[in-house]
């Protein structure tokens, strides 16, 4: 029974918990971003690279801003290519799908 009492003791507040899960995944995902904008105009080539933007990285799904339709559209055809490209430039099997979307390309 005491070693029950011991356990209940050393329990910690969800909030903690929730907070170390976010810290340790977060920083994790935006230095991958980091590294992929960096070499974005390099992997995708600069025409490309005036047009869109790595945006988020959401397990192995890149979100890359496009500034218009025609460029979307065009993008698809690129999919893989550029999914090669990006894990080729890092080294690593980063990505596996990128999905498109209409967004802010500074």
């Amino acid at each position: 029974m005491k070693e029950k009492r011991e356990k209940i003791h050393s329990a910690v507040p969800i909030g903690s918990v929730i907070d170390k899960i976010l810290h340790s995944h977060v920083p994790r995902t935006a230095a991958e971003i980091s590294r992929i904008g960096q070499k974005w105009d390099k992997i995708v080539g600069e025409i490309i690279a005036e047009n869109t933007r790595p945006a988020a990285l959401k397990e192995k799904t890149l979100l890359v801003h496009v500034n218009s339709s025609p460029w979307l559209h065009h993008l698809h055809f690129l999919k893989e290519e550029i999914v090669r490209k990006v894990n080729d430039a890092l080294n690593e099997d980063l990505i596996e799908d990128i999905l498109f979307k209409i967004g802010p390309v500074p």
